[in-house]
C-alpha cells in the first residue's frame, strides 16, 4: 500500500507543467477572441495636398473616405464628386510614415481608378455620391453612395474591382433606409451612408446613417444629437442582419455668425471581429470644425432591425451602442478641416500601429485636403489576459 501511494506522488515539475499548459491554453483562447482596446493615441503630424491639384486629368478633391492596403502599402481614397468635375473615382496614395511622423510632401498620388456601373459604363452625373470605401482580402473595395433624395436616386453599397473599377456585387438596402414618395421615410439628403468598414476576418461589413432616418427622429441641430443607425451585413450571405442605435453627441456652436450648423457620423473603423469600432463625429460649428474620435462597442446593444420607426416605440427602452471618447481633436494645435474618413495605416518604426484621418474639401477654395496621422497604443492581449486574472495588474 505504501508503495502504491509513493508511486502516486508526482514530481512538482509535472504539476508546474500542467499549470503552464492550462495557462497557455487559456491565453490562446483569449487571444483568438480578444477585443482590441486602444489605450493611447498620439498626434504625429499632418500633410495637405495643394489646392487645385490635378492628377491624370482629374481635379483632386472631395476625399471623404480612405482605406489601407497593408500588403502593398497603399491607400485608396474615394472622391464624393457626383460627376461634376470628372467621373466617379477613387485615388491611390502613398503616405510616408517611415520616420514615425507625417510631414507635408509625405502624401503622394500614384493612381486613379474610374468606377464603372452595372452596365460597365461610367456613372452618369448625379447618379452617385460616393462617400465610404473599405478594402477586402479579394483585391476589391466596397464603396457606399449616399444617393440624392431630391433626384430620387437611392443610396447603394457596391463591391468594385481594384484593378478595373467594375461592379462585382451590390448589397441589398433594407427598405426602411430608402426614401419614399411622401418624404416620410428613409435617409435624409446628404446624411446617408458616409461610413464603411469591414471586420479583419472579412465576415462582416458595417455602415451607418450620418443622421437619423426621417422616421427615427430629428437631424442634428446645435446642442442636439441625432439617433443614427449602424447597419451590419453578413458578407458570407451578402445580406443585412442587424442594426444598432448610435446616438451622436450634442455640439455647441462657437461664435456661429453664419447661422450654419451641421453635425454627424461620417465614418467607422472595425477594430476587431467582435463588434468594437472607432467612430468619427464631425461638426461644422460656425467657427471651424469640431472633430472627435470614439471607441464604440456593440456588445449588449439592442438589435433594432425589426423596428421600422424609432418614434413609434418607447425610445428610452432601447440600449444604444456604448461609446467612449478617445480624443477631441480640438485639443490639438491644428486647424481642423472637414475630417470625414479614417483607416488604420502602416506600422511605425517602433512597431506601433498608425491611424490616418482625411478631410473632404468639398472642392471649395477656402478648404483643403488634410491628412492627419496618429500613433496608437493598443493593449497587448497578454496584458489584457493577465489583467483579467490578476486585479490591479
Amino acid at each position: 500500500m505504501k508503495l502504491i501511494k509513493k508511486n502516486l506522488k508526482f514530481p512538482k515539475i509535472i504539476y508546474l507543467g500542467i499549470f503552464i499548459i492550462v495557462i497557455i491554453s487559456l491565453f490562446l483562447i483569449n487571444l483568438s477572441t480578444s477585443a482590441v482596446e486602444i489605450s493611447g493615441i498620439e498626434f504625429i503630424g499632418q500633410a495637405t495636398l495643394p489646392k487645385g491639384l490635378s492628377f491624370q486629368k482629374t481635379e483632386v478633391g472631395g476625399l471623404s473616405g480612405i482605406t489601407y492596403d497593408a500588403r502593398n502599402d497603399l491607400y485608396y481614397a474615394i472622391s464624393d464628386d457626383r460627376g461634376q468635375k470628372a467621373n466617379a473615382r477613387f485615388y491611390t496614395l502613398k503616405i510616408d510614415l517611415s520616420k514615425g511622423s507625417l510631414r507635408n510632401g509625405g502624401v503622394v498620388l500614384v493612381g486613379v481608378t474610374t468606377l464603372l456601373n452595372d452596365n460597365s459604363q461610367t456613372f452618369t452625373a448625379g447618379s452617385s455620391d460616393t462617400e465610404g470605401i473599405t478594402l477586402t482580402k479579394k483585391d476589391t473595395v466596397f464603396i457606399s453612395s449616399e444617393g440624392d433624395v431630391g433626384q430620387s436616386v437611392n443610396p447603394f453599397i457596391k463591391e468594385f474591382s481594384l484593378a478595373s473599377g467594375r461592379v462585382i456585387t451590390t448589397l441589398p438596402i433594407p427598405n426602411k433606409f430608402l426614401p419614399n414618395q411622401n418624404g416620410q421615410q428613409g435617409v435624409r439628403n446628404n446624411l446617408a451612408f458616409e461610413s464603411l468598414t469591414i471586420t479583419p476576418d472579412n465576415k462582416h461589413l458595417f455602415t451607418a446613417t450620418e443622421n437619423a432616418l426621417i422616421q427615427d427622429g430629428l437631424a442634428a441641430k446645435a446642442n442636439l444629437g441625432s439617433p443614427c443607425r449602424i447597419l451590419q451585413y453578413n458578407l458570407l450571405t451578402n445580406q443585412p442582419e442587424k442594426e444598432f442605435l448610435y446616438q451622436t453627441e450634442p455640439v455647441a456652436p462657437l461664435l456661429n455668425l453664419t447661422g450654419r450648423f451641421a453635425s454627424g457620423l461620417p465614418d467607422l473603423l472595425a477594430l476587431d471581429n467582435l463588434g468594437h469600432l472607432l467612430s468619427i463625429e464631425r461638426s461644422f460649428t460656425g467657427l471651424g470644425f469640431a472633430v472627435s474620435l470614439f471607441q464604440v462597442s456593440l456588445e449588449g446593444s439592442d438589435d433594432i432591425q425589426d423596428i421600422k420607426s424609432l418614434l413609434a416605440v418607447d425610445f428610452q427602452n432601447i440600449k444604444p451602442v456604448k461609446k467612449k471618447l478617445l480624443l477631441n481633436l480640438r485639443t490639438l494645435d491644428v486647424a481642423l478641416d472637414n475630417i470625414e474618413g479614417l483607416t488604420f495605416g502602416s506600422k511605425l518604426p517602433n512597431g506601433q500601429r498608425s491611424l490616418i484621418l482625411i478631410s473632404d474639401d468639398n472642392f471649395n477654395s477656402l478648404q483643403r485636403t488634410q491628412i492627419l496621422a496618429f500613433k496608437l497604443q493598443i493593449e497587448a492581449p497578454i496584458i489584457k489576459f493577465l489583467r483579467s486574472l490578476i486585479p490591479h495588474f
